[in-house]
């Protein structure tokens, strides 16, 4: 029993249809900022008409480029990474790149397969979040042919563009900022999710700080897999400690803020008088809250916006080469809970 076969539309066909070049349907899919509004208008027609796929994988093999950008991020579902993975997406579409996505969730391994397989697909550029790294994935990056991006990090002198902040400062505003408002005994909650070094650099910042003070310094790791769960179990562990009960909480993310908040109302106590939360992150839910989150709001729209600038720079042959780091601010908001 044989299969008929469908035949898909070709380059051609589309050009035929819309009575453009061949040359012009590549420029509608590759550069659409080259293309008039009256020929688009027709492209789209015929591309819609004859259900038109591009082959990236052949107009990457001709062009020695894809027209794909690849992300690796630790967590796709988290509400921290939506605004930069937004910018970078609508940003690479007005430019006719795609984005493709891989998640790790903190691993630096799966991270390594992700990267080892989207090089293989020759992207236009690789997009990385942080500067933690296996030693095999630093020998891709080292030998990539591409441009590779990291962001939500700074760490230059690295051979990756540059795109973020300091998250050691990040540690250290926020353990100042307790400091000034007359707390001394500040603990600092990891997150749950094993490999956030990005966590564990504010941890160090705000280490740094109490220890210039002459104040101790140390972190609780919860063992709870929900960020939220493992923010209450955080909280009501550390209640527990009368003697040394902490006057004020750093939390590695708003998620397990928000946790200690709800656990603290169940609880019983007063926040901030009976104990300051403090996040990172200021996620949607932060101003919310009851108390309102204190927090430090991350430059994460504008990563993503900035991301797109320097891809294009780099895709679309610029005249000046673009800078190398990309230093961006993030911004402390002071509410209710500390």
């Amino acid at each position: 029993m044989t299969r008929r076969r469908v035949e898909r539309a070709t380059l051609a066909d589309v050009s035929a249809l819309a009575g453009v070049s061949t040359i012009t349907v590549s420029r509608f899919f590759n550069e659409p900022h080259r293309v008039g509004p009256d020929a688009t208008a027709r492209i789209q027609a015929a591309v819609e008409q004859l259900n038109y796929v591009p082959n990236l994988a052949a107009g990457g093999l001709a062009s020695a480029r894809n027209r794909v950008v690849a992300m690796v991020v630790p967590n796709i579902s988290g509400p921290i990474f939506a605004p930069t993975l937004q910018a970078l997406s609508d940003g690479l579409a007005e430019a006719g790149l795609q984005l493709l996505l891989a998640s790790s969730y903190f691993s630096v391994e799966a991270e390594e397969r992700a990267v080892r397989a989207f090089l293989g697909w020759n992207p236009a550029a690789l997009v990385l979040t942080s500067r933690f790294h296996t030693p095999a994935t630093e020998r891709l990056i080292e030998t990539a042919t591409q441009p590779v991006i990291e962001t939500w990090d700074l760490a230059p002198g690295r051979k990756p563009f540059q795109i973020g902040f300091s998250h050691r400062q990040v540690g250290r505003d926020a353990a100042e900022y307790l400091i000034t408002r007359g707390h001394r005994r500040i603990g600092f909650v990891h997150n749950s999710a094993a490999g956030d070094q990005s966590a564990q650099e504010r941890h160090a910042g705000y280490a740094e700080v109490m220890a210039a003070h002459g104040l101790e310094a140390w972190g609780y790791a919860p063992t709870e897999r929900d960020p939220m769960q493992a923010g209450a179990q955080a909280l009501r562990a550390l209640v527990a400690r009368k003697r040394q009960r902490p006057q004020a909480l750093i939390f590695a993310n708003d998620n397990l803020a928000c946790g200690a908040v709800l656990a603290g109302q169940r609880e019983g106590l007063s926040l901030p008088e009976d104990m300051a939360i403090f996040g990172f992150g200021d996620y949607a839910f932060a101003d919310k809250l009851s108390p309102s989150l204190s927090t430090i709001r991350p430059p994460a729209q504008a990563i993503g916006a900035t991301a797109v600038q320097l891809i294009r720079s780099l895709t679309e042959a610029a005249k000046e080469p673009p800078p190398q780091v990309h230093e961006l601010a993030c911004t402390l908001i002071a509410r209710e809970s500390a």
